[in-house]
């Protein structure tokens, strides 16, 4: 017969708890959306967990082929505010517009980038004759100081890569093993892809300031000797020096990470904002037609619209 004595309870939700001397890993399952045509795995935000750092939203799309007459991905004009929609493209291309005049093809291994801070509407479709899609698009929230900032899009071709203990890394964004990726960010954030051909076990260093996340993006990983399948996101919290993972044969997966955000945020349709009038203003504004958040002419389709808000506005 055995005694346990529990550990105490974590200092807040950001704490994973430590159990017999280890500190766990919180199992988030994804749920299922789709996004212009494609199905999709939601694994931000969700009653389990509403962020990780700034990050607030992230989905995973694919591997998808499309057959036959499928046009791929096709997502009409829609708005933004208070946030960044980041896309990290693995197979395919995707063509993005938006209401500033950009227009840019996202390519396997590159990051599109936009700040939609005060307001800006965009577009994302397949380019035509694409048969595949397999990308991860997140979204990074805006600290409240930030969230009016001029829109802008920026997007990045070259990012730091390299190979270590049998893993290729890429460094999507913030700072990571002595690198730094040039992505624009407005707090502090890291994002790291790794790809393996033959199973290996590699140890990640952490800062113990920053909450953690890692999610399989192909085949079922191994976090110190718990499994994580496809699609689930492994939350690691705050207070790691380092995680040991282990990656399968032809394995992905991609580690987000950040400062706690410290700041209540609501996430509705496509706004991120610090205050439902804020947001409520943003749906008038776009049911409108408001200039706040432009046009795109070159897009032959119709603009997408939200649902009505779930509070008295």
């Amino acid at each position: 017969m055995s005694s346990l004595i529990q550990d105490p309870e974590p200092q807040s939700s950001l704490d994973c708890p430590i159990v017999d001397g280890k500190r766990q890993v919180q199992h988030v399952p994804p749920r299922t959306a789709d996004v212009g045509g494609i199905p999709v795995n939601r694994v931000l935000p969700s009653r389990h967990r509403r962020l990780v750092g700034a990050w607030c939203f992230l989905d995973h799309a694919g591997p998808s082929v499309f057959k036959g007459d499928a046009r791929g991905l096709r997502v009409g004009p829609h708005p933004h505010i208070g946030l960044q929609t980041f896309t990290w493209m693995i197979e395919g291309e995707v063509l993005h517009r938006d209401s500033l005049g950009n227009q840019q093809v996202i390519r396997p291994g590159q990051v599109n980038l936009m700040t939609a801070g005060r307001g800006i509407s965009h577009t994302e479709e397949s380019v035509p004759g694409e048969t595949h899609l397999h990308a991860a698009q997140l979204w990074i929230a805006l600290p409240e100081a930030d969230r009016r900032t001029d829109p802008r899009f920026d997007h990045y071709p070259d990012l730091p890569g390299w190979e270590a203990q049998g893993v290729a890394f890429t460094l999507l964004i913030g700072e990571f093993a002595g690198r730094r990726a040039p992505t624009l960010a407005f707090s502090e954030l890291v994002g790291l892809d790794l790809a393996s051909r033959e199973a290996n076990t590699v140890e990640l260093p952490l800062r113990e300031d920053f909450e953690y996340g890692v999610l399989s993006l192909e085949g079922e990983i191994d976090i110190e000797g718990e499994a994580f399948a496809p699609n689930e996101l492994a939350y690691l919290g705050r207070g790691r020096d380092a995680v040991t993972l282990t990656l399968p044969a032809d394995g992905r997966a991609i580690l987000i990470g950040g400062e706690p955000l410290g700041e209540e945020i609501l996430i509705w349709w496509n706004f991120v904002g610090h205050g439902k009038a804020e947001i409520a203003e943003a749906q008038r504004d776009w049911e409108a037609g408001s200039e706040r958040f432009g046009s795109i002419p070159d897009y032959d389709g119709e603009r997408l619209m939200p649902p009505p808000l779930p509070w008295k506005a």
